[in-house]
């Protein structure tokens, strides 16, 4: 049996899940605008630990969203579960965003393509088939006419990054899927997977994966 505690906080969706065996039996989210990841996060912790009847000392192992994403939300989710990995004695694992905002999508054929907003017309994007598989790695990119052209087949755009491409990818093969972010619901079975083969990250030397340098812009 494992216990795992999944946290994604990656995007503005704020969002814990605590699993047993890969089913979710306790979650907590939101979507909030001002990013107030550092004031819910742990309250949602203690809420979900809470209502399953649990104690933070049976959790088996955490797990947290790698990204890319938000700086500030994948600092505040990580620094969390290293935290508690730390005081806990319990292992760490690391899973990719955009794969568990593109497990939300349910197809039975053709591509799937998460996009995380990345401010202009910039998105960091990845493809996977219908079965999760990934087709294209992880890429921060500029969208423009012409772009996933080389692919045929349905795709599935989903993200908060999709809304600002309905007006520029627009052959027949493409459908949007009013999905916005990642949730810690989807990390549940790919965190157990992980799990059950031993695939943990070093508590003292992992970080983030912004994909970019974090710039500070000044005015002036």
């Amino acid at each position: 049996m494992a216990l795992i505690l999944n946290i994604e906080t990656a995007t503005k969706n704020c969002s814990v899940a605590l699993a047993k065996d890969g089913k979710v039996i306790a979650v907590r989210e939101v979507s909030d605008q001002g990013y107030s990841h550092a004031e819910k996060l742990h309250v949602f912790i203690d809420e979900v630990i809470k209502e399953s009847g649990k104690e933070l000392s049976e959790i088996d192992a955490i797990a947290v969203s790698q990204g890319p994403g938000s700086y500030t939300g994948l600092r505040i989710g990580v620094s969390a579960a290293k935290g508690l990995c730390y005081a806990l004695g319990k292992p760490l694992i690391a899973l990719e965003t955009l794969e568990v905002l593109a497990r939300q999508a349910k197809v039975e054929q053709g591509l799937i393509i998460p996009m995380l907003d990345a401010r202009r017309m910039e998105v960091y994007s990845a493809v996977f088939d219908a079965n999760y598989k990934m087709v294209r790695g992880i890429e921060a990119q500029i969208i423009e006419e012409g772009a996933f052209s080389n692919y045929e087949e349905p795709i599935c755009f989903l993200g908060d990054g999709a809304e600002k491409t309905k007006t520029i990818l627009t052959k027949g093969n493409c459908h949007y899927l009013d999905i916005n972010y990642p949730s810690a619901r989807e990390m549940a079975m790919m965190s157990y997977v992980k799990f059950t083969k031993d695939q943990f990250e070093d508590v003292a030397y992992f970080e983030p994966y912004y994909l970019k340098d974090f710039v500070v812009q000044r005015n002036g």
